[in-house]
């Protein structure tokens, strides 16, 4: 027998979110979504707090970021200690924590002279060493969100050393994510190496727990794809109940995506992923101004084009929220994505169970 739903049914409280992807797409949504969580409301003066926990849904979020990050800092760790990439992961940290903690400033901050110092971050170097210490590279990302007092939890896609390669369309196979990023020929097939990679515990626990996943914004090939190439990711978000959302990138990545639309990218996610990784795209409507448009075209960067129809002939349901911000950049604006994946987790945790 069905069970009686109330017409108006209550979001659970808290809302369950699984973000995956990587770079300054991931820790951005992040930014937004610790806004929704009970560790950044007890921080709240008591008022404040008490407004805004009446207003909107509180949210658990967990984040799962790739670790394939060969360029800068992270590269040389990398290759000089045999570590995991740590910036990626102290980004998400930093994000999470509060933003006018001493802490998080000190994670960022950037060496700019001393021999074999200039160039890493100090977030970089801690949790190299944490990890040295400890013998665990994860044990350490969780002694760091501890020290930060996160406002969430953050999982390495994987605890392996793993790299990307790449085969592009005219057979080439490239290897490494800065070569990948940088190839301009279109990329044919993405391969994580050693494989298979064992993901964390955890990481397939919230997922299976989720009420929302989403998936970008982000570098399309060497930040949201390499977590799913990590055995087991896509069949635990293929089998997960909850709402699963692709956040379509604003512009072309030069090297990486020329000229993809917005399926273009959210085939190349179901080709590597399997098609019940996604139900949805959320898409923006909002205006970029031609001023500054210009400076992207000057990189040969155009918007994606989004093309609503093609997406909904794959089966793919499209969302659309004004995403935009007033920045100098074209970028998604954290607080307006997040109320806009925030409502949509709401909505998708309160519609009734399929009838058996």
């Amino acid at each position: 027998m069905a069970t009686h739903q109330p017409e108006h049914a209550l979001p659970p409280s808290p809302l369950r979110v699984v973000s995956i992807g990587g770079g300054t797409g991931l820790s951005a949504l992040l930014s937004g979504l610790k806004k929704y969580t009970r560790a950044y409301r007890a921080s709240l003066p008591s008022r404040s707090a008490m407004e805004v926990a009446g207003a909107e849904p509180e949210i658990e979020v967990s984040a799962v970021v790739t670790v394939t990050d060969d360029g800068g800092s992270s590269g040389r760790l990398r290759r000089e200690l045999h570590v995991p990439p740590p910036g990626d992961i102290r980004n998400c940290l930093v994000a999470l924590s509060e933003d006018s903690d001493l802490l998080s400033k000190l994670f960022q901050y950037r060496f700019d002279a001393g021999e074999g110092l200039k160039g890493h971050s100090f977030g970089n170097l801690f949790l190299t060493a944490l990890s040295q210490v400890m013998g665990d590279f994860t044990q350490a990302v969780k002694v760091c969100s501890e020290v930060l007092a996160i406002a969430g939890r953050i999982y390495p896609s994987t605890s392996s050393n793993v790299h990307l390669d790449a085969v592009l369309a005219d057979g080439t196979v490239v290897e490494g994510e800065t070569a990948i990023s940088a190839s301009t020929v279109p990329i044919r097939r993405l391969r994580l190496l050693p494989s298979p990679c064992e993901p964390l515990p955890e990481t397939l626990t919230a997922i299976a727990r989720a009420h929302l996943i989403t998936l970008g914004p982000g570098s399309l090939y060497t930040s949201i794809l390499p977590n799913l190439l990590v055995e087991g990711i896509a069949d635990a978000i293929a089998a997960s109940p909850a709402h699963k959302i692709y956040v379509s990138n604003l512009m072309w990545q030069p090297g990486e995506t020329m000229h993809y639309r917005a399926s273009d990218h959210v085939r190349a996610i179901l080709e590597h992923a399997g098609a019940d990784v996604l139900d949805s795209t959320l898409i923006n409507t909002g205006r970029i101004g031609e001023d500054l448009l210009r400076s992207y075209r000057e990189k040969d960067a155009e918007p994606v084009y989004q093309d609503a129809e093609a997406l909904r002939a794959m089966g793919i349901c499209v969302l659309e929220a004004d995403l935009l911000g007033s920045s100098e950049k074209i970028r998604h604006e954290p607080d307006l994505l997040a109320a806009a994946l925030v409502e949509i987790a709401a909505k998708a945790a309160t519609k009734p169970p399929p009838l058996p």
